[in-house]
Order: C-alpha cells, then sequence, then structure tokens
C-alpha cells in the first residue's frame, strides 16, 4: 500500500497536539493536587493557630499567635488565612472573642453572611450557628480581602499554563507540519536541481501517493521537453547545412553580377540571383512553419473541425497558382470528415502538400486532393512527376521545388502531433501522399 502525505501530515500534526495536550493535562492535574494540598496544609495552619489562642476554656484577647520556640518557617503558611471568632451565650453576652474582626451584632441569623465592619467599614465573610440547646451562639469571621488574595493566587496558579497553550501549540504544529511535509520539500530540491537540458527522471518509488501524479507529470513533461529539443536541434543542424549552398550562390552571384557588364549574361545572373534568394527564403519559410507546429502542440488545444472545409479551403487558395502554371487542381471528397485536431496544422500541411506537387511536377498534371472519411485518410495525388534534376520549364513560375524536402518534415511533425501516420504511394502513373488518421479519431470528433 503507498503512503499518504495526508496521513503523514495529519499523524505528525496530531502527534504535536497530543504532546501538548497530554503535557498539560499533566500540568494542570499536578498543579491541582500541589494547590490542593497547599488549601488543606493553610486550614490546619488556621485551626492550630486558633486552638493556640484557646485556655481555660476561652479564647485569648487579640489575634492568634504562636508560642515562643516555634521554628520560624512554620509561623506562617501560604495559605494560612486569619480567622477571628465569637461565642455569645443565650442572653447575647460575649463569652469569648478572638481574632482582628470588629464585634458583629449578636442578633443576625445563623448560616453566611457579609457583613461591614469597623470604622472604616471593611468587608467580612461571617458564618454563625447555635448549639443544639442554643446556649451558645458561635461566630467564625473571615476577611474578604484576605480571601479574595487567596482566590486571585490559586486561579493565578490554575490559568498560568493556558498563558503558554497558544505559543506552545504554535510552536509544536510549525515543527510537525515541517517535519510532515519534509516530502514535499525534498522534491521540490529535486525538480529544482532537474536538468531538464540532460535525459533522467525523478524516481518515483518511495513516494507518497499524493505527491506520485506530480512526480510522474514532471517526469512525463521533461521527457517530452528533452525529446522536443532534440528534434529542433537535429532539424536545425540540418536546417543550417541546407541553408549553406543558397546563401553561397547568393554570394557568388552578387561577386559575379558585379563585374558582369550590361547584356544577356547580366540578366542571366540577376534571375538565378533571383531564384536562389526565393529558395533561401522557402528554407526560411520551412524553418518559421515547423517551429510554429512546436509551439502548437502545447498551446493549442485539439478541436473536432471538417477535414473536408479545410481542403476546399487550402484548393481554392492555390487554384490561381495552378492555373498559372498550367495544373488542374481538384478537391475529390464524399462528404463532411470530422476529426479531432488543430486547424492550423492541418491546413498547414495540405498546403505543404499542395504546394510541393504544383512545384515538382510539369504544366498539365492533374493534382487531385482526396479525402475518404470511411477509411480514415486524407491525400493529395498527382500523376505527372519531374526527374529529381530536371530543371523547372521556363513557362512555369520561378518559385520552383528546392529539393530539400523540408515540407514534408513539416508534414511528419505535424502528423505526429495528431497521433497519424505520413506515408508516400507510388504506382504507375499516380505519385500520392497520405495523412492516415487514428481509428477513433473520426468518432471522437463527431460525440464532441
Amino acid at each position: 500500500m503507498r503512503r499518504s502525505l495526508t496521513r503523514h501530515l495529519l499523524a505528525w500534526a496530531l502527534g504535536a497536539l497530543f504532546l501538548v495536550w497530554g503535557s498539560f493535562i499533566a500540568l494542570g492535574y499536578n498543579t491541582g493536587q500541589d494547590e490542593s494540598d497547599e488549601l488543606t496544609d493553610g486550614h490546619l495552619a488556621s485551626v492550630t493557630a486558633l486552638l493556640l489562642s484557646y485556655r481555660a476554656g476561652e479564647f485569648e484577647p487579640g489575634p492568634p499567635h504562636l508560642p515562643a520556640g516555634m521554628k520560624p518557617g512554620m509561623k506562617k503558611h501560604d495559605y494560612q488565612q486569619s480567622m477571628s471568632v465569637v461565642v455569645w451565650d443565650a442572653a447575647g453576652a460575649v463569652l469569648t472573642h478572638t481574632g482582628d474582626a470588629p464585634r458583629p451584632a449578636f442578633d443576625l441569623a445563623e448560616g453566611f453572611a457579609n457583613l461591614s465592619l469597623g470604622s472604616p467599614a471593611e468587608p467580612w465573610r461571617a458564618f454563625s450557628r447555635w448549639d443544639e440547646t442554643r446556649s451558645r451562639k458561635v461566630m467564625v469571621l473571615l476577611s474578604e480581602r484576605e480571601r479574595d488574595a487567596l482566590a486571585e493566587d490559586i486561579a493565578t496558579q490554575i490559568a498560568e499554563p493556558g498563558l503558554w497553550l497558544l505559543p506552545v501549540v504554535a510552536l509544536a504544529l510549525g515543527l510537525a507540519i515541517r517535519r510532515g511535509l519534509r516530502p514535499l520539500y525534498r522534491l521540490s530540491r529535486e525538480v529544482h536541481a532537474l536538468d531538464i537540458e540532460h535525459a533522467g527522471s525523478l524516481e518515483e518509488r518511495s513516494r507518497h501517493e499524493e505527491l506520485r501524479d506530480t512526480v510522474i507529470a514532471i517526469n512525463t513533461l521533461k521527457e517530452r521537453y528533452h525529446a522536443a529539443l532534440t528534434r529542433e536541434r537535429a532539424l536545425a543542424n540540418e536546417f543550417a547545412h541546407e541553408m549553406r549552398t543558397p546563401l553561397a550562390a547568393v554570394s557568388l552571384h552578387a561577386s559575379a553580377l558585379k563585374r558582369a557588364p550590361a547584356g544577356r549574361d547580366r540578366d542571366e545572373i540577376v534571375e538565378r540571383l533571383e531564384r536562389d534568394v526565393l529558395r533561401a527564403g522557402q528554407v526560411l519559410s520551412d524553418l518559421l512553419a515547423l517551429a510554429r507546429a512546436s509551439r502548437a502542440e502545447w498551446d493549442e488545444a485539439a478541436e473536432s473541425l471538417d477535414l473536408s472545409a479545410v481542403a476546399q479551403r487550402v484548393v481554392a487558395d492555390f487554384a490561381p497558382l495552378a492555373h498559372e502554371s498550367g495544373h488542374e487542381l481538384w478537391l475529390v471528397t464524399s462528404g463532411p470528415y470530422r476529426v479531432m485536431g488543430h486547424r492550423l496544422l492541418l491546413e498547414l500541411a495540405l498546403r505543404n502538400l499542395v504546394e510541393n506537387a504544383v512545384s515538382h511536377t510539369r504544366a498539365g498534371t492533374r493534382i487531385e486532393v482526396q479525402l475518404n472519411p470511411e477509411a480514415g485518410w486524407v491525400q493529395v495525388c498527382d500523376d505527372g512527376m519531374v526527374a529529381e534534376a530536371g530543371p523547372a520549364s521556363s513557362s512555369q513560375p520561378r518559385l520552383r521545388s528546392l529539393g530539400l524536402g523540408l515540407g514534408h518534415r513539416v508534414v511528419e511533425k505535424i502528423a505526429a502531433i495528431h497521433g497519424a501516420r505520413f506515408e508516400p504511394l507510388r504506382t504507375d502513373t499516380l505519385s500520392c501522399y497520405r495523412l492516415s488518421f487514428p481509428s477513433g479519431t473520426a468518432a471522437e470528433a463527431q460525440g464532441k
């Protein structure tokens, strides 16, 4: 089972939260235990100090105190509270009194009460109760200021860990997320270090499930780019090689033109110079067409189009040139032929095939653009080839065959983009170049 980056990141985040949560639970529990122990010890110290002031059945006047000789560390506990006690008889006479609290009124009801005693008045918390025979009434008083100070101290001890909760959780989650995203960081470094100029790909094994598709896409893109770069370099070398001849010829003709006297020889040199310039221009035109096809492979989205309409437009555009050169140009189709592809590229391919047919054949040749939607192909055929070494006749236009075969290379590249097959077909009377499309292309185009 392939590992999941989501589960990996979630495990680290939950692990960090569990660690923080468990630590604060343990800290809060220990703090509660300590505060409870100190509160109990404070009660014990308060009662002890109170009882030490009780002698011979009555309290000594004044605040409770510790006897001489007791250790200084036991003189006052952090949670020890100063309690005041008043005892009355049934008639309301004070039997005994101890503590700092002023003497309260006797006729107060039993139970808890908030009293304001002294001058200036101070708040006190009191609890009073009669004995079973209602012969004595006892009231215990505690300063509310002392009680509030104790409550604030306990609340601070309990709440203080909560002040650290958000920073600690943020730090723990940050570290956990950084650790959980380590595979993504590693992939980013590998992609950044990837050399697209050379072969090689990212390792797919040991990847998390969410990163696997990304790695595959990066590898596919790199392979396509490397293959396209290799093809473009090869074609650029071939173009550079082919361009040497027309450029050298142009240079020689230009030099000869400077030295030639006016007359028939000069006119012939001008004509050859014009022909070589057109030849160089045709090479550059094919180079631009090939570069355009390379960009379209990535930038243009395929669409459902009627190849018959594309062929009809190409034939209409070349009709004037065919008429001028003495060729017959025909379109033969049984009806609409829908395919999935790039309109611009398919039109460029048909233009190259028709132009090559017009340029390579003598006047009077019949050129047909044939489409067969049932068989899934389109082809350009002619019935009269000129010998490879034969020059163009003087009656034909000056833009003729360059002998480079670059137009066919453009068509091969466009066929590869569409998953089609480009092949020559020759018989005793016909020379054809056919583009055969995959069997499912027409059905997919029809559905869309």
